[in-house]
């Protein structure tokens, strides 16, 4: 195996099972589907259940794909919309570093996706073997384009978060 197949590979591996690793903490890490709901409702999704569920399905079968290297642009995508989402809905508010909460580690996977898109899943993927990859500037367009519109989709239709100050008005009426 080539240098550059190798190190394709491993960007795969890596952030496959990243996002693996990621959905399955959001299924049965901490709170469980449950928690994970609160918390997506928290930050003002509108059906928290549907969207745990919808994002441990997106994160394990993105982080999947990529693993097996298989309709990488479509699982890049995938990424990016987690991602984006992610940064914009959780992080975004706390700046760009992760340790400040920010959205430094959201920002760096989806620009790997995205560069995973442009450059190709490598030899070592099913997409190889089956002769499908999509590569260059039309893997790129696929996983940015497709991953927002999927993200700006998802925040435009489900995204409801109270107005400010409501929080602290609703509390007074409560006490």
């Amino acid at each position: 195996m080539e240098a550059y197949d190798a190190a394709l590979l491993a960007i795969r591996l890596v952030l496959g099972a990243t996002m693996i690793a990621h959905g399955v903490n959001h299924w049965v890490g901490g709170g469980r589907i449950a928690g994970t709901a609160r918390w997506f409702s928290g930050l003002g999704l509108r059906h928290g259940t549907v969207q745990a569920w919808a994002s441990v399905v997106t994160e394990i079968g993105a982080g999947v794909l990529l693993v097996l290297g298989l309709l990488t642009p479509f699982a890049c995508a995938a990424t990016v919309s987690v991602m984006f989402v992610a940064g914009f809905l959780a992080h975004r508010p706390n700046g760009f570093f992760v340790f400040r909460d920010g959205y430094e580690y959201v920002l760096v996977l989806a620009v790997v996706a995205v560069t995973l898109a442009v450059l190709g899943p490598g030899e070592a993927s099913v997409d190889a073997a089956l002769d499908i990859a999509v590569t260059g500037w039309e893997g790129g367009a696929i996983a940015l384009g497709l991953g927002v519109v999927a993200a700006a989709g998802l925040i435009g239709t489900c995204w409801r978060p109270e107005p400010s100050g409501a929080s602290d008005e609703k509390a007074e009426v409560e006490a």
